[in-house]
């Protein structure tokens, strides 16, 4: 067996945690980078407390969800950046298809464009929102993307005068692509795309809406962004 054959079992377990629909509910859910109780993403999945509670020990074990409890309550979140970006990259692929099914209800309807327009992916911005940002870093020569993701010196600069830390903590690059799922274009992700999100929602320039990962760019938002990137308001509508 060559040492690439030695690493088969290991990928065939990792596929088989994530093989599952309610676990792939799970994590889909969780790529909102924040930390959920077992009954939140058993109410999201549309199965029993007991069903996910097994469900997430699995994946806990597998080491794609950490844990930590409160009192009575477990909570559960994806392990690390890397997690992330595998739910997010293996959704991309699988995007197309679900675009072909109509939404059964104005609800669900109304929840998937919010989704598209904007939304977190773990730790960063992505749908519309995430990829405009992504352009204007590029067009204005702050960010490059011909030998993949990579700030420029103009686009430190740019983070340090619009107060946006960027603080590296372990293997983490600096900037890094993401496959976006309803865009099929890379957005910013890694430190960069993290702190930029993080600035985000802690300024007010964008909210979370509804129970998913969807957010709202707010008029502070538009302005900023406007005088910050020259993003034109309407795209982020």
């Amino acid at each position: 067996m060559t040492e690439r054959d030695a690493e088969a079992p290991g990928l065939a377990r990792l596929a088989g945690l994530i093989a599952d629909e309610t676990r792939a509910a799970c994590l889909l859910a969780l790529l909102d980078g924040r930390a959920w109780t077992a009954g939140e993403l058993a109410r999201h999945a549309g199965v029993a407390a007991s069903t996910v509670s097994e469900h997430l020990g699995k994946l806990v074990a597998g080491g794609l969800l950490t844990e930590e409890r409160q009192g009575r309550h477990r909570y559960v979140r994806l392990a690390d950046e890397r997690v992330a970006q595998l739910v997010e990259y293996l959704a991309a692929q699988v995007a197309p298809q679900a675009a072909a099914r109509r939404p059964r209800t104005l609800r669900a309807s109304s929840a998937g464009s919010a989704m598209a327009r904007g939304r977190t992916c773990y730790d960063h911005l992505a749908g519309r929102l995430g990829i405009s940002v992504t352009d204007a870093l590029t067009g204005r020569g702050l960010l490059r993307q011909d030998t993949g993701f990579a700030l420029t010196d103009a686009g430190l600069g740019w983070f340090d005068a619009a107060g946006i830390p960027l603080t590296a903590t372990g293997r983490r690059p600096l900037a890094r692509a993401c496959l976006d799922w309803t865009e099929r274009r890379p957005h910013l992700a890694g430190v960069a795309g993290a702190a930029l999100c993080k600035h985000a929602l802690d300024t007010g320039w964008c909210v979370r809406i509804g129970s998913e990962r969807a957010v709202k760019v707010t008029p502070a938002g538009e302005a900023a962004l406007s005088e910050l990137l020259g993003i034109d308001p309407v795209a982020l509508r």
